[in-house]
């Protein structure tokens, strides 16, 4: 019966130091720690890993449940994963365990809200987003492609395909430009 950690930062400018030492510090014999985004499992090899190598008996142990996954399916589907196993699942702050049922139902209720608090993040970005422009202060993205230069070639009879080669865009950006 063995504590495994896992820990895992979403940016390689972002440091696992923290959470390895307190998941040293619950106990964790073993620690793997990933820079790799949560939101899917794809491309997590060190959870894989931990996954591949978790036995009956042993306990996944996490500082936060938003490192283990940002959804709820996904969380679930390692809880589920582990159960099949005879592992359990064990989260740091809040503290929960899913070894009981009371566990398992926090768990689920803690995984649906932070999923629902990133959808309103996302609303309140998608709103904040329509009021600077109608206020005109968000433009989007910088421009790139210098439209002038686009009408200029086409003037001087040269096509979309080699305006794109000369500016180093593509030729629907060409086109963009030729329809507005």
């Amino acid at each position: 019966m063995s504590l495994i950690g896992y820990a895992r930062v979403s940016t390689a400018s972002q440091s696992t130091d923290i959470q390895v030492a307190k998941l040293k510090g619950a106990g964790c014999s073993v620690v793997r720690a990933e820079k790799v985004s949560g939101r899917s499992r794809e491309g997590r090899t060190e959870l894989e890993t931990v996954m591949d190598f978790v036995q009956a008996g042993d306990t996944l142990v996490v500082t936060k449940l938003d490192r283990l996954g940002r959804s709820t399916r996904d969380v679930l589907n390692l809880v589920h994963e582990l159960e099949q196993r005879g592992a359990a699942l064990r989260v740091l702050e809040p503290s929960i365990d899913t070894s009981g049922a009371m566990g398992k139902i926090v768990l689920t209720v803690l995984g649906m809200v932070s999923e629902m608090e990133l959808g309103f993040i996302r609303e309140r970005q998608k709103d904040g987003i329509e009021k600077a422009k109608a206020e005109g202060r968000y433009k989007g993205r910088p421009v790139t492609l210098d439209a002038a230069e686009v009408r200029k070639l086409k003037a001087e009879g040269v096509g979309a395909t080699d305006i794109a080669r000369r500016l180093n865009c593509s030729r629907s950006a060409v086109y963009k430009v030729l329809n507005a």
